[in-house]
């Protein structure tokens, strides 16, 4: 029997193609410089669309990348909350007046079940 012949396998268990056939994508090296010192190089693909200016070093501290200009930070977005843009549309009078008569109506209602209980 042939040494390239299939048994009975497992579905997804092996890969059966040979590193030598295989070839392996195209890389580039990206260097990054720790503030400790260190050099890092980071293999990247070459179809790689954005590779980070910040990376981990093996330290922990954020190593830059090396011959590259920092990106430029867009500002944060202020994420607005329910109660500020309840605060948008009313007063805090307002709110207290809609508060007073919710709670009456609440008071109302209980005192109408207990009344029927």
């Amino acid at each position: 029997m042939k040494e390239t012949s299939m048994r009975g396998t497992r579905l997804g268990a092996l890969s059966y193609e040979r590193d030598e056939t295989a070839t392996p994508a195209e890389r580039q090296m990206v260097r990054f410089d720790c503030p400790a010192g260190h050099t890092s190089l980071i293999p990247f693909s070459i179809e790689a669309e954005e590779i980070p200016y910040e990376w981990t070093c093996k330290c922990g501290e954020t190593a830059v990348q090396f011959d590259a200009q920092k990106p430029d930070v867009a500002p944060e977005r202020y994420v607005r909350t329910h109660w500020d843009m309840l605060l948008e549309r009313r007063t805090i009078a307002d709110l207290e007046e809609l508060l007073q008569e919710r709670l009456a109506l609440l008071h109302e209602q209980r005192s109408e079940l207990a009344k029927s209980a």
